[in-house]
């Protein structure tokens, strides 16, 4: 019994040493690094939807819309690989006010800009061409990678400023990084874009408005670090 009691006292002893061993002083701390950068290309997504009681005649209006929009495109000079259809739909819907069925053709496009200057132009041209409806606008860099780089780099040293400045209350230092995580999440602000576009008369002389503020991105990287106790 005695010889059972000694092997399981050393068993633990083993276990709490081991326990011991493994437990490193360390300290973990967050850190974010932030650029702002001014967008260089803008994503437009427009459709045009056209409805009537004929399913072809509605499909066939939708489609010439459709035609002189995307030739309009071309014509504006945006690259083939720089516009391309997301969505294309011919559904029959009930009408409850009017008590009868109807059709909505719709199809959906997607434009990279790559030149902000010509924004209010394309915009003022896709909408005297037939489209009626814009879902959504979306600036953004083409730069991305190397400012996330950047960004990533200042999250790192903002977490190990942070770790110094807690550390040095206590007369110690940070050894080296043990566990780095990355807790980056892109966002991208989305300007809305007015569709209020037809007037261009301004004191009765014909200047185009600037419909939309491009203000700038945020580029945002987050990490939490843990650092040895020296």
């Amino acid at each position: 019994m005695k010889k059972v009691i000694v092997i399981a006292f050393a068993v633990f002893s083993s276990l709490v040493q081991a326990q011991e061993k493994t437990q490193i002083p360390q300290i973990s701390v967050s850190g974010e690094g932030k650029i702002s950068v001014k967008p260089d290309q803008v994503v437009i997504n427009f459709g045009i939807e056209n409805i009537g009681k004929d399913a072809t005649e509605v499909k066939k209006l939708n489609d010439e819309t459709v035609d002189k929009t995307l030739k309009f495109i071309k014509e504006f000079g945006i690259l083939s690989n720089d516009y391309k259809t997301t969505d294309v739909s011919l559904n029959r819907n009930y009408d409850y006010e009017k008590k009868k069925y109807n059709y909505r053709a719709s199809q959906s496009v997607t434009i990279i800009l790559k030149n902000l200057s010509r924004y209010d132009s394309l915009m003022m041209g896709l909408v005297d061409n037939g489209i009626n409806s814009i879902s959504n606008v979306e600036f953004k860099t083409s730069k991305l990678e190397e400012y996330k780089s950047e960004a990533r780099k200042l999250a790192m040293k903002e977490a190990q400023h942070k770790a110094e400045d807690y550390v040095s209350v206590l007369n110690q230092k940070i050894g080296k990084a043990i566990t780095i995580n990355d807790n980056t999440q892109t966002y991208f602000p989305q300007p809305m874009y007015r569709m209020a576009m037809a007037d261009k008369e301004i004191s009765g002389n014909s200047v185009p408005k600037e419909t939309i503020a491009v203000g700038e991105i945020e580029v945002v990287a987050t990490v939490s670090v843990s650092f040895i106790l020296e």
